[in-house]
């Protein structure tokens, strides 16, 4: 059992013993003396923000950082490893905000722009010392004495005279991009700054009633036409006036049911939870039959053969709604 223990502890001291004596060698420096006349191979380190605490999903990237240079380092090549610190974005501004109790533009006006970048400047290497410590004791072999630090004037400089060259080669276009946008910090969010306040709610859903126009195109043959219509479900119910098509599953199995007088389409085994009273089933039909369809939308905004029409679509699923979803 001693012996044991003895080896559980070994690989700890192994490892420190190995940084120590690639700090006491500079065995990282040598490695890229050793091929500063070889070829070639870029890296570029996506930095950290130093306002927040290194946790166990930054080690991932990391070593893959690390493998990868150190790798092709071993084949010849020569990688210079850069560091840097990402020193400005929303979450910055955010943590001061919260430290000096501000929640608006106007407050922080009232309590100093100048005042306030400066706060933030000071916040973003509030833990520095720990991420220089988790990088070490990792074995990440990264040049942090010289790195680069992104709010400096010469990092920004550097960046719009990347984007003047892009430009002048006619490497940039003009485009139209649709992004979450935040009314109370008045910018748009990045996917990632969207997924920090994700949160699980409950979400009012609605279904739409869309009447068959035409069958032509479809395997579906339309036996009452007038009041025959898709029941399309959704959670977003203020997009329907940019409603362009429906989608359906086309593995699953659809009905038609007769209610009050009306058809409605819907999917099989969701009929019991979508629709309440007394109905009666019509007939049954593949998914794959609904495809090609057209219908009238609850606001007809565009004239295109194209839009208005029932689709075939892998998201749609048999959890919630109808079966047939509007998009």
């Amino acid at each position: 059992m001693s012996q044991y223990e003895k080896l559980v502890k070994e690989p700890g001291l192994r490892e420190q013993e190995v940084l120590g004596f690639w700090k006491e060698r500079g065995t990282f420096q040598k490695s890229l003396e050793a091929t500063e006349g070889g070829p070639r191979y870029v890296f570029f380190e996506g930095p950290p923000t130093a306002n927040g605490k290194p946790h166990c999903g930054h080690l991932m990237p990391r070593v893959y950082k690390d493998l990868f240079p150190r790798y092709k380092t071993m084949q010849g090549f020569y990688v210079a490893r850069k560091g840097g610190w990402d020193t400005h974005g929303l979450p910055v501004e955010l943590e001061v905000e919260k430290e000096i109790g501000v929640n608006s533009k106007p407050e922080i006006e009232a309590y100093g722009v100048e005042k306030f970048v400066e706060r933030c400047k000071e916040s973003v290497w509030k833990y520095k010392g720990e991420w220089e410590r988790v990088i070490d004791r990792m074995g990440f072999w990264i040049d942090l004495e010289n790195a680069y630090v992104t709010y400096t004037d010469e990092y920004i400089e550097s960046v719009w005279w990347e984007l003047a060259k892009m430009y002048n080669d006619g490497l940039l276009y003009k485009g139209h991009k649709i992004l979450p946008y935040c009314p109370r910090c008045g910018t748009g969010l990045s996917s990632h700054e969207v997924a920090q306040g994700y949160r699980a709610v409950k979400d009012p859903s609605i279904s739409v009633r869309m009447p068959i126009v035409s069958d032509s195109d479809s395997g579906y043959k339309l036996e009452l036409p007038g009041v025959t219509s898709l029941l399309a479900w959704t959670t977003t119910p203020w997009t329907l006036p940019a409603n362009v098509g429906l989608a359906v599953a086309e593995g699953a199995v659809y009905v038609e049911v007769e209610q009050d007088g009306e058809r409605i389409i819907l999917a099989k085994e969701l009929l019991e939870h979508a629709l309440d009273g007394d109905y009666r089933v019509v007939r049954e039909f593949p998914g794959a039959d609904l495809v090609g369809l057209t219908y009238e939308p609850p606001y007809r905004l565009i004239d295109d053969e194209r839009a208005y029409r029932v689709h075939d679509a892998s998201f749609v699923n048999m959890e919630d709604g109808t079966g047939i979803v509007h998009t």
